[in-house]
């Protein structure tokens, strides 16, 4: 209840200060791809229960001469590359946190395709709230394999304090001056999760 509530007040005091930002965001992508501005897609939170996640739209809506979409490196744009790289493509998700499908901090949300293929302990991420930024997401983000991930992320779930959710706040900060973990090599972000039995053999 505490986690929630401070949820909620340090994501209404980021979206006072970040109104400029956020407008300014807003009408670039417009000017650049057009509308839509956010981009949506169902994930599973708590629980695994879906909800629609809000990011900054980062890609054009190209595609090839039989109506299928172009691979994602082909359709990121440059203004998108750098919303990811200073990762301000997910303040919309802010909204997401006000909403109580989000909080600030816990294991970032997959793909929902994601559900069925995870074990049992990998499957314990969804004990809690996903969050915009977490432990996987200071310690290595998309560099790391997906068994260090999962790892990461039932460690947090086990162990959550407060004091640990503050010092992954501050961590965020310096990650995302630095630009680090942006995305896996040959990646735009990282290359899919196939399955708890397939770790390790999925790059």
């Amino acid at each position: 209840m505490i986690k929630r509530l401070v949820d909620i007040f340090l994501t209404l005091l980021a979206m006072f200060l970040l109104f400029p930002v956020l407008l300014i965001i807003f009408i670039l992508i417009w000017l650049n791809m057009g509308s839509p501005i956010i981009f949506t897609q169902i994930r599973p939170g708590l629980n695994g229960k879906p909800f629609k996640l809000y990011k900054f739209r980062t890609m054009s809506n190209e595609s090839d001469g039989f109506g299928n979409l172009l691979d994602d490196g082909k359709r990121l744009t440059d203004f998108g590359r750098l919303l990811r790289a200073s990762s301000m493509d997910e303040l919309p998700q802010l909204c997401n946190v006000l909403m109580g499908d989000m909080s600030l901090v816990g294991p970032r949300p997959l793909l929902i395709d994601y559900l069925p293929l995870y074990s049992l302990e990998q499957a314990r991420r969804h004990e809690v709230r996903p969050g915009i930024t977490g432990l996987t997401q200071v310690s290595g983000r998309n560099t790391l394999g997906w068994e260090d991930k999962f790892r990461i992320d039932v460690w947090y779930v086990d162990n959550q304090s407060a004091f640990l959710d503050l010092k992954i706040l501050l961590l965020t900060l310096k990650k995302v001056f630095l630009r680090e973990g942006i995305s896996a090599e040959g990646y735009v972000t990282t290359h899919p999760f196939k399955g708890a039995e397939n770790v390790g053999k999925d790059i």
